[in-house]
């Protein structure tokens, strides 16, 4: 049965070799996105019991809010959600969780999806970037849904405790889906194979 499956899956990955790229990025993506998953309500909880949660993280004001309020890329207002913002305990919570599996992902996506032969050094240093770049990105954007989502499943449905681990849950899916958009055409160009370094193996593999 597996060699079967094995053999329908080369079939198809040779008739249509971009389909089957994704399809594995796909994958790994949603691998990634469950261990996320897994350790935010972890790693939150661990800092949830520090003085952190009660130092404010708000940075970069890009304009405000319609109450006349700041909005900041990264606002974090001190106190517990959902009447605080979770204050430097919920941003390291959120940024260590996504540091952690997106570095599991670049070496996941390089050697399973992409068969990469370039410089891990320079695939490294623009994913770093990108990845920089997106975190801003996304973190602009939780401004957007973040409080109206705790808000709705902690106070509004009174679901106490089990609202805010739901509310972590939907935070780190939309997180990761912009993630999983943005970083596919990246992985593309950075993840190219080295037709330098293939052809340099040829030589010793023909003398093996």
């Amino acid at each position: 049965m597996v060699t079967r499956l094995k053999a329908a899956w080369s079939r198809f990955a040779e008739a249509r070799p971009g389909v089957a790229q994704f399809v594995v990025f796909f994958a790994l993506s949603n691998g990634v996105t469950a261990l996320q998953l897994a350790l935010m309500p972890l790693v939150k909880w661990a800092f949830s019991h520090t003085a952190l949660i009660d130092t404010a993280f708000q940075h970069w004001q890009i304009g405000s809010n319609t109450d006349g309020s700041a909005y900041y890329v990264f606002d974090y207002a001190a106190g517990a959600l959902p009447l605080g913002g979770g204050g430097l305990a919920y941003f390291l919570a959120v940024q260590i969780t996504i540091l952690v599996a997106q570095v599991i992902n670049f070496f996941a996506q390089r050697s399973i999806t992409f068969k990469s032969s370039s410089s891990i050094g320079r695939a490294a240093f623009w994913y770093l970037v990108a990845y920089v770049l997106i975190t801003i990105g996304a973190a602009a954007l939780q401004g957007l849904y973040k409080a109206p989502i705790y808000d709705l499943l902690i106070d509004t449905w009174g679901l106490g405790g089990t609202g805010e681990t739901l509310a972590d849950f939907v935070t780190v899916i939309i997180n990761s889906a912009i993630s999983f958009w943005v970083f596919f055409p990246i992985f593309k160009v950075i993840f190219k194979s080295d037709p330098v370094s293939g052809a340099a193996a040829e030589p010793s593999e023909q003398k093996a």
